[in-house]
């Protein structure tokens, strides 16, 4: 039975999804459009494929089963067409990264920037998030995380040196309340914490002390999930906050904020680009991980692939 291919990109994108608006989004269509292609789809085939509710789409068993076989074949053409493209044309191509949010260097704009100029064939789609998933699945091409929360079957690029981790509060607040000498006071303090979602605990703060790793769980009274909160609320006086020395350095350069118990804050392994082990890289991935090698080189970091 001849089927449309066009059909069978929008069924993987809802499948993938779980949603007609959100495979709508991905695709560039209409609502309309993508449930009028389902629907062909289906009568086309004689068999239902997703389960519509008000509330939620889901796969019907046909429509898993369609899924299980056909989402990896589509991806062998599509890598087979990205192989099969002249390595000396330029990269073409939507390139999809999920990045942390306190990647600094990486989100803070220099690096896509030129990596934009040089390769204006390559739509850069950044999505910063902190969530953890598996960037696959999730049809992304790559992510850049901090290296000790990368699974160990991903090639890693680094894309920062070294990080730490700070404690910082403004001059205002200490002159109020004092300053922390180490991380056991910290309960007594006012405290402003970070968490990825509403239904996680807050984060918890990380120490070490003569070799020995300990975590500190500060019991916030200000709680967030956004950096830009957490610092405007420090700057302002209300509380002392924990976080990327990278996202601190310029208010810790003009005196907004102040760094507390560096004694306590080893450095550790920074931020990697990362993406699924494979023979031969999309020309649009192995351009950008050029790029941030490239970058790293002119910036005297470690550049060669490592194991996540």
């Amino acid at each position: 039975m001849a089927i449309d291919l066009k059909l069978v990109s929008v069924f993987l994108a809802v499948a993938e999804a779980k949603s007609f608006r959100g495979a709508a989004e991905r695709l560039g269509l209409s609502h309309s459009a993508v449930s009028q292609a389902i629907r062909r789809m289906e009568d086309r085939m004689g068999v239902a494929l997703i389960q519509r509710t008000t509330r939620s789409v889901s796969l019907t068993e046909a429509g898993m089963r369609l899924y299980e076989r056909v989402g990896p074949a589509v991806a062998e053409v599509e890598l087979a067409l990205d192989d099969a493209q002249d390595r000396g044309s330029q990269p073409t191509g939507l390139l999809r990264l999920a990045v942390s949010s306190i990647a600094e260097r990486f989100i803070s704009g220099p690096l896509l920037a030129s990596f934009t100029h040089a390769y204006p064939g390559v739509q850069v789609d950044v999505n910063v998030t902190d969530e953890e998933f598996d960037i696959v699945a999730e049809g992304y091409d790559a992510g850049v995380r901090l290296g000790e929360v990368i699974e160990q079957d991903m090639i890693a690029v680094p894309v920062s040196g070294n990080q730490r981790q700070l404690v910082v509060a403004a001059p205002s607040y200490l002159e109020r309340f004092g300053r922390p000498a180490n991380p056991s006071e910290l309960s007594r303090h006012c405290c402003i914490g970070w968490r990825p979602a509403p239904d996680v605990a807050p984060y918890r703060w990380e120490f070490e002390e003569n070799g020995r790793e300990f975590d500190v769980a500060v019991n916030p009274r200000i709680t967030t999930n956004d950096m830009g909160v957490m610092v405007r609320t420090a700057c302002a006086g209300g509380g002392v906050t924990f976080g990327m020395e990278e996202t601190f350095r310029p208010y810790l350069d003009r005196g907004e904020l102040v760094s507390l118990m560096e004694d306590y804050l080893p450095p550790f392994p920074g931020f990697f680009l990362y993406f699924a082990d494979r023979r031969n890289l999309p020309p649009k991935l192995r351009a950008l991980v050029d790029h941030v090698r490239y970058r790293s080189d002119r910036n005297g970091h470690e550049t060669s692939f490592e194991a996540g």
